[in-house]
């Protein structure tokens, strides 16, 4: 495939801007189709980024014939039905995380995928940031093990608020969302299966109704242990800080960067094409389809993670 792929973006919050922000940078790549709950800002974006269909409807998107691909950046609880419908019109599919909030639902999504052969890709960031990558490549030139992740996940977040700080219209949750990106990770660094995960969650919020802490312990086939800590509660410092212990050597990740244990800076400029993990997530993406290929993160790729996250659902529970 030559000619330019035409892509529809679901959702024009947060996420969706990184990926339309990304994309401008990915030749050989148009958005044609912009669909949100709110026509008004959906217009206001769409116009920024010279987007000349907008819709309330992802139906209206998918009827395009133009579009050749989607990429949904849409509430967690719509993430495998909507998946589901736009491989059933005809499309590749690149879903946010997660790939859905149950482990039926990302089992139907995998079996639809596998009988149309369209590409579908869950947005597994963490396999593509550089730091990761620079990990990723010392595990794979033999120079690194890993023997434990230690791995903390913290916002300060009380209401339903997105990364901008503005209101949303779904809850996000600890274990299905923000867990599934150190569940994926750790099992995709060590190479090796997850064959021990638990669970613990301190009180569920009366008024949204999720647990606000939350503690994981795994353990991988080849005897690797990741420790997850996750919060909403934390003032402090937001996001997700790895830290890699290894045979060989000490690394922490902070999104795109890398530091030695001794808080010193790595330099993984050169790592890839880009520094930034979303639009190198979406190269992968528009690369798998030109390539008819099955992508890394593809979503048969990250299904085992789903099934450890219903494994621990049902501990919870």
């Amino acid at each position: 495939m030559t000619k330019t792929i035409k892509v529809a973006l679901a959702g024009a919050g947060a996420f969706g801007i990184k990926h339309l922000d990304g994309i401008k940078n990915i030749d050989g790549v148009e958005v044609v189709s912009l669909i949100s709950r709110d026509l008004e800002k959906t217009k206001e974006v769409a116009a920024k980024y010279g987007i000349a269909h907008v819709s309330t409807d992802l139906a209206d998107s998918l009827a395009l014939k133009e579009v050749d691909a989607v990429i949904l950046c849409t509430p967690t609880q719509m993430h495998a039905e909507q998946s589901i419908a736009c491989m059933k019109a005809g499309k590749h599919v690149q879903v946010e995380i997660p790939l859905a909030d149950t482990l039926q639902g990302a089992q139907a999504v995998v079996a639809l995928q596998k009988q149309t052969g369209l590409v579908a890709m869950c947005g597994h960031t963490r396999r593509f940031n550089p730091s990761h990558q620079y990990v990723h490549k010392e595990i794979a030139a033999g120079r690194f093990n890993i023997q434990q992740m230690d791995v903390q996940t913290y916002f300060f977040r009380r209401s339903n608020m997105n990364a901008l700080g503005q209101p949303r219209s779904w809850t996000d949750h600890l274990l299905w969302h923000h867990a599934a990106h150190t569940v994926d990770l750790f099992a995709y660094q060590c190479g090796s299966p997850i064959v021990k995960a638990n669970a613990i969650q301190g009180p569920i919020h009366p008024a949204l109704g999720i647990a606000m802490d939350m503690s994981i312990q795994l353990k991988a086939a080849n005897g690797a242990i990741c420790t997850l800590s996750l919060s909403f509660n934390n003032d402090g410092p937001l996001g997700t800080f790895f830290r890699y212990i290894g045979d060989s050597a000490t690394y922490i990740a902070r999104y795109d960067d890398l530091f030695n244990g001794k808080e010193e800076k790595i330099d993984v400029s050169q790592v890839d094409v880009s520094m930034n993990g979303i639009e190198l997530q979406d190269r992968e993406f528009f690369a798998a389809i030109r390539e008819g290929r099955e992508p890394n993160s593809s979503v048969a790729k990250v299904l085992p993670c789903y099934q450890v996250l219903h494994d621990l659902e049902q501990q919870l529970n």
